[in-house]
């Protein structure tokens, strides 16, 4: 895969699941629709069923007509079956009613001009003289184009149903059969409101169903990108540990000859034999002091990469915060820039390695001095948040600020603004307070100061 252009397993699944689960609820509304729709129609034949073959058992009358018998027979039979018929005329929402005997001829009709009529192959009528209820649907155009028994047939609406009926006689022998075109206003109602309820359904459960796997798949994807974030980091670090260590190596050596030298000026000017020795003296001490302290952050860099479990303890931030601006005092005075310390005695230990702490803050401390010029201000200053949890402790300066060109990679292993830095300082940072259960975190704006701040979880009391 093209580096430039990383895959998203976010965006991928979204489009991906969105086109499936749309298309599963799509198809299942329509399968859902369709057979609500065909079980109501069904059960309006069945009922049409019931109805006729109440209403013609046991009537001789309307049994007749069905029988071989003359025309004039016939006509008798139906003369004498008229009230029945009425009834069946009657039903509501009926449009025309066609009765055929076992020889597929019409024995009467709603429409005058079809009795008599035998009309051409018909598949419904045959399954109806089998003993079959049959239901359909049509539509105004199938009505248009399709068998001769819709002539002269008039429909209100769009859609109208076509029910076959057989007619037993007393035997349970299909005689017959009865034909019903019905406009069902009331059924075509509950069934068009019932797709609308079967679609806003499909909508809301589809929504449902494709948030709940965008959060899963969302929320492994960060968990996926947050551990291949630790992946790099740790090989980061663990390039930044090697190189630590031979640099803390190399530098030891000329550190110590550098201190033994300023240890020796002053041992020439204890015996007078410097010129300017008070001076001389206080300049040599100043070298040795930076050298041990010097000295000491290389021993501490050193050991950032061991497990923090097997240092961490209860300590308290206020006597760190003092030390850390103590000893950038002398840099404080020089560079006449004021800084103080408003972290409360008060405030309940915190748990991890104060070594380490403590090397983080005179970081922090330090990039704020970078971050000013001449004068300007310091001020470290904490207090407990999450309800007592945790205890926040922010740097803040009112120097230079963060671009924001710069503001997303500031933090990042060797990133830096400094002409002479490595871009680890913050990194370190970051890493260690993550290995001591806290959060690490940096914001600012051009021209309005820089504040970083650490997150430390309290020390449980003993």
């Amino acid at each position: 895969m093209n580096p430039s252009h990383p895959f998203r397993l976010s965006r991928w699944f979204a489009g991906l699941a969105l086109v499936t689960v749309a298309s599963i609820a799509i198809t299942c509304a329509l399968l859902l629709s369709w057979f609500v729709t065909q079980r109501m129609l069904l059960q309006e034949g069945t009922l049409t069923r019931d109805f006729v073959q109440s209403l013609v058992a046991g009537d001789e009358p309307v049994l007749a007509i069905f029988g071989p018998t003359t025309e004039a027979t016939r006509r008798a039979a139906l003369m004498d079956a008229n009230d029945t018929l009425e009834h069946l005329t009657r039903i509501p929402d009926m449009l025309r009613l066609n009765i055929y005997d076992q020889q597929r001829t019409v024995v009467w009709s709603t429409n005058v001009a079809m009795r008599g009529r035998q009309f051409g192959p018909n598949h419904d009528l045959d399954l109806a003289l089998q003993g079959q209820v049959v239901v359909e649907t049509k539509t105004d155009q199938q009505r248009k184009a399709g068998k001769e028994e819709y002539v002269a047939l008039v429909q209100p609406a769009e859609l109208f149903v076509e029910i076959y009926v057989p007619v037993k006689d007393a035997q349970g022998r299909v005689v017959g059969a009865i034909e019903f075109y019905k406009n069902p206003r009331a059924l075509m109602q509950s069934l068009h409101q019932l797709r609308w309820y079967i679609a806003l359904g499909a909508i809301g459960f589809g929504s449902l169903l494709f948030a709940v796997l965008f959060g899963l798949i969302r929320r492994a994807d960060n968990h996926m990108r947050a551990q291949e974030r630790k992946l790099v980091d740790a090989e980061t670090f663990a390039a930044i540990g090697e190189m630590s260590s031979v640099i803390a190596h190399g530098i030891r050596n000329p550190l110590a000859a550098i201190r033994s030298s300023a240890e020796l000026i002053q041992l020439d000017c204890s015996t007078q034999r410097a010129p300017h020795g008070a001076h001389t003296a206080e300049a040599a001490q100043d070298i040795v002091t930076q050298a041990d302290r010097l000295s000491d952050w290389l021993r501490e860099l050193l050991t950032w990469m061991r497990p923090v479990e097997q240092r961490a303890q209860a300590f308290a931030l206020a006597p760190l915060a003092e030390s850390c601006l103590q000893d950038h005092a002398r840099e404080f005075e020089r560079r006449r820039v004021q800084a103080r310390a408003d972290v409360p005695h008060a405030l309940p230990p915190v748990h991890g390695d104060a070594v380490a702490v403590g090397q983080v803050m005179r970081s922090l401390v330090g990039n704020a001095l970078d971050a000013l010029t001449d004068g300007g201000r310091i001020v470290i200053d904490a207090r407990l948040v999450n309800d007592g949890q945790f205890i926040r402790l922010a740097v803040c300066d009112n120097g230079s600020g963060i671009s924001d060109a710069h503001r997303g990679r500031v933090g990042k292993p060797f990133f830096t603004t400094k002409a002479h830095g490595m871009g680890v300082g913050l990194a370190l940072a970051r890493r260690l307070i993550e290995r001591h259960g806290g959060h690490f975190e940096i914001d600012g704006a051009p021209d309005r100061g820089t504040t970083a701040a650490i997150t430390l979880r309290v020390a449980p009391k003993v």
